[in-house]
């Protein structure tokens, strides 16, 4: 749980002391990078933390991240322009990968299926906590004290769990049974293929167009990295990213449908603070709340869940979840114009508890249906195509919500027509004229709306592939079953 928070308050801690940072390090044009630097670093290391853990060892890679995102965090406080800082937040990614990978395939390995979901709610409860703390810790530590304690107040938290971690778990002996040596190769092709791509996704539409060459040329390197992956994985003898991820059903559905999760939570975690202060009226606080309690339902809601797959299982389970989630993001595109603020935070609400029944019983479904030496790389997979999902579904909804902003404020004099202007423009709504504010508020309004449709037709697509795909039992293994 504090390799969990760990890695969950250092995703959010960084984005209210942001001006503070710039304020002494300049950098502005980049400051971006130091959230998507540290997303891109974590992500791109989930499969192969995931295959060193299932070949080495849970404690080793464990121990490892926590070293490794304690020298990042070290770094980072005493970094001394812009470009030092981002680097040395990649490095703390790099530690954040192994954590992030090693903790969730630990709740497997420690606890039997029967006790897992309540094992996996608390850490759930964590870093949902851990997200919504992060904000107002690295606020108050910038305002009251420096921001470079944003980033040492993670020392004795990493020197902790490094400790009681070295202490407590004992992982049993097993006999590597004739396996072959680490694959570094696939490990360094799948880090290039997995960083080019997820640049890509981070930059376009961003730096610059869709259309043009750098987003063009990105986009072919990545699909020739990963021609030069599945080659070099064919090869090996234990490679990281092993063909049987997505010849084995249950799994590839699982993938698939964990990507498209990840897609669609970007629309209430990413764009409802947004709508909540430009539509809502709300100051900062009150955004906040309207979002997090989204996370007061979902922990809850995954710790009840065993209660619903024990009766119908996990894939059942999971559509159940999913096609509330499609029903409740359609009713939020419902809401009157201007809403109340409880309006929406219902929908959040109910929202994060449709979500805890979709993704925590695959989670722990498909971690059932495998052994301990395949279970790193399986949870390893899974994780790694939510994140993908994430970046994946940033770029198009950002898309659409510039595009609708677009149609809607084309030709109204005085009014701006991208996302960050109509941010700017709306935090200081006292320059428009009353009429001209009040339409800048409806087409933010219809462009967030027209997100949560985007989301909620996602929520379909995940419905689709759990049907067609994931088969109505999963294969768990017997030494896994229950009693």
């Amino acid at each position: 749980m504090l390799c969990m928070a760990l890695v969950a308050l250092d995703s959010t801690i960084v984005a209210t002391a942001v001006p503070q940072i710039v304020g002494d390090l300049g950098g502005f044009s980049v400051f971006s990078w130091l959230f998507s630097g540290y997303l891109l670093a974590v992500t791109v290391t989930l499969p192969v933390y995931g295959k060193l853990s299932d070949t080495l060892g849970r404690k080793p890679v464990l121990l490892f991240g926590i070293a490794l995102f304690l020298v990042g965090s070290l770094l980072c406080a005493a970094a001394w322009n812009m470009a030092a800082l981002i680097a040395f937040r990649i490095v703390q990614g790099l530690g954040g990968g192994a954590l992030q990978s090693t903790v969730q395939t630990l709740a497997a390995d420690l606890y039997p299926l029967k006790d897992r979901p309540r094992i996996q709610a608390r850490m759930s409860g964590v870093w949902a906590a851990s997200s919504v703390a992060g904000p107002v810790l690295g606020g108050l530590l910038a305002a009251y004290a420096h921001w470079r304690w944003i980033f040492l107040i993670n020392l004795p938290l990493a020197a902790l769990a490094r400790w009681m971690v070295g202490r407590h778990l004992v992982e049993p002996v097993r006999s590597r049974g004739g396996r072959g040596p680490v694959d570094w190769a696939g490990a360094l092709a799948v880090f290039a293929c997995g960083g080019v791509l997820l640049f890509a996704l981070v930059q376009g539409g961003v730096s610059w167009p869709w259309l043009s060459a750098p987003s063009l040329g990105l986009l072919a390197a990545s699909a020739v990295l990963a021609a030069v992956v599945v080659r070099v994985e064919r090869r090996a003898a234990e490679p990281v990213l092993p063909g049987w991820v997505w010849r084995r059903r249950t799994l590839a559905a699982v993938n698939l449908a964990m990507g498209v999760f990840g897609l669609l939570t970007v629309a209430p975690m990413v764009f409802m603070p947004t709508y909540a202060q430009a539509v809502l009226g709300l100051g900062p606080i009150g955004a906040g709340f309207v979002m997090s309690v989204m996370t007061l339902s979902w922990p809850l809601s995954a710790a009840l869940s065993q209660h619903l797959y024990r009766r119908i299982g996990f894939r059942d389970t999971a559509v159940v979840g999913i096609s509330l989630a499609a029903a409740i993001l359609y009713a939020f595109t419902l809401l009157p114009h201007p809403a109340r603020p409880w309006q929406p935070a219902l929908v959040m609400l109910l929202l994060g508890g449709a979500l805890g029944l979709f993704q925590l019983p695959l989670i722990i479904g498909v971690q059932s249906t495998v052994g301990w030496a395949e279970r790193g790389t399986t949870t390893a997979s899974v994780l790694f195509c939510r994140q993908v999902g994430q970046s994946v579904g940033a770029a198009l909804l950002a898309a659409v919500a510039n595009a609708t902003l677009a149609d809607r404020l084309a030709g109204v004099p005085g009014l701006p027509d991208g996302l960050d202007d109509v941010s700017k423009a709306l935090d200081r709504p006292g320059l428009l004229p009353p009429a001209a504010a009040d339409h800048l508020r409806a087409a933010v309004a219809a462009a967030v709306d027209h997100i949560f449709l985007g989301a909620a037709a996602a929520c379909l697509v995940a419905l689709l592939i759990l049907l067609l795909l994931a088969p109505r039992t999963f294969p768990v293994l017997p030494e896994q079953r229950e009693d």
